[in-house]
């Protein structure tokens, strides 16, 4: 075999396996660096005056299941006196599609009351929600809720824009099918060498900013 097929070879192979070590590195870092700021039990959450749920699609006027279970997450904190108040962070980017006003319909079903609730429409993914909460919302301090294989990534991202963000994770691995959860870790090693990019080194500013709201 000519010595520059070889060479090409190696080189696909090395890239290969950067493409699978990069990830998992980067997923393993950010669970070894947020380690002290997640908890699993919701009484072991610092008592925080604002919980940020992170918004998981919805279908017409319902949540899916995902998105379900993390706004339950954040009610329970609310009834149990943890938080004084939600923020609802998700995807508004056309008229007919509001994720927000869907969660926040259905966490006053619960029992919270409207006022208690404050709505972020340009929440477009984890990095924006995180970067909006101070510039926006005032947020300097919250306790984040999301599935635990996402938390890592969420608290990482809001520690390292200067919140100081503690993760409450609900379940995920024994709730839903273990390959759905292998796809959402496979996509979430992903999305958290994005973070690190995105936090370290080219800090893009979000889609939308706007002017001061704060949280009553």
């Amino acid at each position: 075999m000519p010595i520059m097929f070889k060479n090409l070879r190696r080189l696909i192979v090395v890239g290969l396996g950067l493409s699978l070590l990069i990830p998992l590195v980067a997923l393993s870092y950010s669970h070894l660096a947020t380690a002290p700021f997640r908890v699993t039990t919701p009484t072991d959450a610092p008592p925080t005056r604002v919980a940020v749920v992170f918004g998981a699609g919805v279908r017409g006027d319902r949540p899916t299941r995902i998105l379900a279970e993390r706004i339950e997450g954040a009610v329970n904190l609310y009834h149990l006196g943890r938080v004084e108040k939600l923020l609802m962070t998700g995807d508004n980017s056309h008229a007919t599609y509001d994720e927000v006003t869907v969660m926040a319909r259905y966490a006053a079903s619960l029992g919270v009351p409207m006022r208690d609730i404050t709505l972020d429409y340009a929440g477009f993914s984890t990095y924006e929600s995180c970067y909006r909460l101070q510039p926006i919302f005032g947020v300097e301090q919250a306790v984040l809720v999301s599935q635990r294989y996402h938390m890592p990534r969420a608290v990482y991202t809001c520690r390292a824009l200067g919140v100081d963000a503690v993760g409450v994770g609900v379940p995920d691995w024994g709730r839903y099918a273990p390959p759905v959860l292998a796809q959402y870790t496979a996509r979430e090693a992903l999305a958290t060498v994005k973070a690190l990019l995105d936090v370290h080194v080219t800090r893009p500013r979000p889609t939308f900013l706007g002017p001061y709201e704060g949280i009553e």
